[in-house]
C-alpha cells in the first residue's frame, strides 16, 4: 500500500492509558511500525519528558542527536530531530528530552510541532506519559483520535475509565478505541482474569484489538525490534495481533484473532467483522 498523504489528511492519534506499565509505549511502537510496514508515512512522538523509552523499543537510542524540546526551543529544525528507522525509511521518531522536566513542553508548542509533521506524514502517533496530569494534557492537545491501552485487571480498567472520561471532555477528540493487552484466555476460562466482555461493558468502548500475553514481546523490546515487523515460519500471535490493529487503524475490515478467547466474546466479534477462513 502506498502513502496516502495526497488523498487524505494526516491523522493524529494519541496512545494513552492512565496507568503505567500496561504496554502503551509498546503499542505505540508496534502500531506505528505496522502502519509503516503497510506503506504509510508514520511519525512517532515520545512526550514522556524526563524519561524517554520509545527510542529503546524502536532500537534508535544510539542515533538520537536532538529531541522535541530542542525543536521547540529552536536549537534545531524539526527534520534534524527526526530519527529515521533503518528498517522502514517511512517511519520516524521524534524523541523526548531526558534531561528536562515536563514543564519544557506545553499544549501550544505541541500543536505547533504536530502541525509541521502533518505536512509530511500520513499518521502521527503520540505516546502519552502515564498519569492524567500535564503530560497527558500535552500529548492529547494536538490529537483528533485516541487509542486507550489497558490490561484485564481492575486497576488498569479503572484507570482506563478515568482516561476515557477525560477524553470525552475534549471536543477535538473525535473518537477513541481500546487495545486490550496481555490477554490470557486460560486465566479468563478459570475466572482468574477479567473477561473481555466485562471490560468492554465497564468501559463502554469499541474494541480496536486484543494482544495476547507473549514472551516474544519482551524479546522484541530488549532487541529494539518491534514485534509487528517480525517475519518467519512461526509468526508470534502478538505479531499478527499488532499487524491487524494497524490495518484496522488504517480503515481495513480485519477479523479479530481467535486465540481461544471464550466463545461468548468471539461470537459477538463475529457479528462485527467478517470472519474468513484462514484469517489472522
Amino acid at each position: 500500500m502506498a502513502s496516502m498523504t495526497e488523498q487524505q489528511p494526516c491523522r493524529v492519534i494519541v496512545v494513552t492509558s492512565g496507568k503505567g506499565g500496561v504496554g502503551k509505549t509498546t503499542s505505540t511502537a508496534n502500531i506505528g511500525a505496522g502502519l509503516a510496514r503497510m506503506g504509510y508515512k508514520v511519525a512517532l512522538i515520545d512526550t514522556d519528558i524526563g524519561l524517554r523509552n520509545l527510542d529503546i523499543l524502536m532500537g534508535l537510542e544510539n542515533r538520537i542527536v536532538y529531541n522535541i524540546v530542542d525543536v521547540i526551543e529552536d536549537r534545531c529544525k524539526l527534520n534534524q530531530a527526526l530519527v529515521k528507522d533503518k528498517r522502514l525509511p517511512n517511519l520516524c521518531l521524534l524523541p523526548a528530552a531526558q534531561t528536562r522536566d515536563k514543564s519544557a513542553l506545553d499544549p501550544k508548542n505541541m500543536k505547533k510541532v504536530v502541525e509541521k509533521l502533518k505536512k509530511d506524514f500520513d499518521f502521527v502517533l503520540i505516546d502519552s506519559p502515564a498519569g492524567i496530569e500535564g503530560g497527558f494534557q500535552n500529548a492529547v492537545a494536538a490529537a483528533s483520535e485516541a487509542i486507550v491501552v489497558a490490561t484485564p485487571e481492575m486497576s488498569s480498567v479503572r484507570d482506563a475509565d478515568r482516561i476515557i472520561g477525560l477524553l470525552e471532555t475534549k471536543d477535538h477528540i473525535e473518537h477513541y478505541k481500546l487495545v486490550l493487552n496481555r490477554v490470557r484466555p486460560d486465566m479468563m476460562r478459570s475466572n482468574d482474569m477479567m473477561d473481555v466482555d466485562d471490560v468492554i461493558e465497564i468501559l463502554s468502548v469499541k474494541l480496536l484489538g486484543l494482544i495476547p500475553e507473549d514472551k516474544d514481546i519482551i524479546v522484541s523490546t530488549n532487541r529494539g525490534e518491534p514485534i509487528a515487523l517480525w517475519e518467519g515460519p512461526k509468526t508470534p500471535k502478538a505479531t499478527l495481533a499488532y499487524q491487524n490493529i494497524a490495518a484496522r487503524v488504517a480503515g481495513e475490515d480485519v477479523p479479530f484473532l481467535d486465540f481461544d478467547i471464550p466463545e461468548t466474546f468471539m461470537d459477538k466479534v463475529k457479528g462485527l467483522f467478517k470472519i474468513g477462513s484462514g484469517a489472522a
